[in-house]
């Protein structure tokens, strides 16, 4: 059954440790990383009701530890950049994606979640492990960021030309 979890949702897991890391290979660690978590986790608790949120709250935790471990500004290897260039990816927009890496973690989170990933706003909560209201007010304002990011762009772009 985690089997079959694992990989019917990789590419989902991929790009939420991607979309921390900024890196393939650290991207990589990090889902490979809670894995073994969650494999110790079942292994000590027993089974769990809810695999998807209870996973996805276990792999955003091993991102956060994994950047504050390495304590690093990550700049895109062009091996990834290329490689993210052949893959298809949900984050077509290249501002878009700029913005998103400007966003503080808790608002990307609940964005990535909620519109790439199609999650409700309590499972969201559940994930992050936050009042439904919280949830609620963080997507918000991380809408507004990026409403107010890509506004910037725009015009400095409109003032290249």
């Amino acid at each position: 059954m985690l089997q079959k979890y694992f990989l019917e949702k990789k590419d989902a897991h991929y790009r939420m440790a991607f979309s921390y890391t900024k890196n393939k290979d650290d991207a990589l660690d990090v889902i490979q990383d809670s894995i073994e978590k969650a494999l110790k986790s079942i292994k000590k608790n027993g089974p769990i009701e809810n695999i998807n949120s209870w996973f996805y709250r276990i792999l955003i935790n091993t991102a956060i530890d994994n950047n504050r471990k390495n304590q690093r500004n990550t700049c895109m290897d062009p091996d990834d950049f290329e490689y993210m260039l052949k893959h298809e990816d949900k984050y077509e927009n290249f501002d878009l994606k700029v913005a998103m890496d400007k966003m503080p973690h808790q608002y990307r989170t609940i964005i990535i979640l909620k519109f790439y990933e199609g999650m409700t706003i309590s499972s969201i909560a559940n994930i992050m492990g936050e009042n439904i209201n919280t949830v609620k007010t963080r997507l918000y304002r991380g809408i507004d960021f990026l409403r107010l990011e890509l506004k910037e762009n725009d015009h400095e772009s409109a003032e290249e030309y």
